[in-house]
């Protein structure tokens, strides 16, 4: 019996090294030699210091910056670890709320972000979080309607962040994959970039 199971044994040790180890230390060097931007988290830098992800949005809330969708994610409660509360973006704690279309909670929400946005028509992702809750990119629609803001904020003229954001909008991969999208951590980095007109 023991004959029979030591090749067994050794062929099992054997495919674990090779597809436990071997094989995801390869595919890890060949990926971060073919993409070492992406294979490194896609982090986006300013003076040498990561300022974040081009992956993972950021809580941008101050009038002279673009403003993300909403963000669902959330951390335990400091004063009561049986709870949650509201963390945006909150990238170790990546989920969506979880809440029914119905839920009271959602709706409120929905309502006071339709509040907050103006006039109609407002686009979908200017009131709906994303699925991980940590979605880097808004629509172009999204973004247009935030541009006087952005631009009085600034004391800019409308004109030039609409140049910025018109250079920093992504078109569907190869013109029909996806949708047209804009990153908003690029498109503020490049706002702050801009020499003021």
């Amino acid at each position: 019996m023991l004959r029979d199971l030591r090749p067994a044994a050794i062929l099992v040790v054997l495919l674990t090294l090779l597809t436990g180890v071997v094989l995801p230390l390869a595919t890890t060097g060949l990926a971060t030699a073919a993409f070492p931007f992406q294979a490194r988290g896609s982090l986006v830098a300013r003076d040498g210091k990561i300022i974040g992800s081009a992956l993972i949005g950021q809580n941008f809330t101050a009038a002279r910056y673009f403003h993300p969708r909403p963000s669902a994610t959330t951390e335990p409660d400091p004063k009561d670890s049986s709870k949650t509360v509201p963390v945006p973006y909150a990238a170790d704690n990546s989920a969506g709320s979880n809440l029914a279309p119905t839920a009271k909670a959602l709706i409120d929400r929905v309502k006071a972000d339709l509040a907050a946005a103006g006039a109609a028509p407002v686009p979908a992702d200017a009131v709906t979080t994303s699925a991980s809750g940590l979605d880097p990119e808004i629509s172009p629609e999204n973004a247009t309607r935030q541009v006087a803001r952005v631009a009085a904020a600034r004391h800019w003229p409308e004109a030039t962040v609409r140049a910025v954001l018109a250079a920093h909008t992504r078109l569907p991969v190869l013109g029909f994959i996806g949708e047209r999208r804009v990153n908003v951590l690029e498109l503020n980095r490049a706002l702050d970039e801009v020499r003021a007109p």
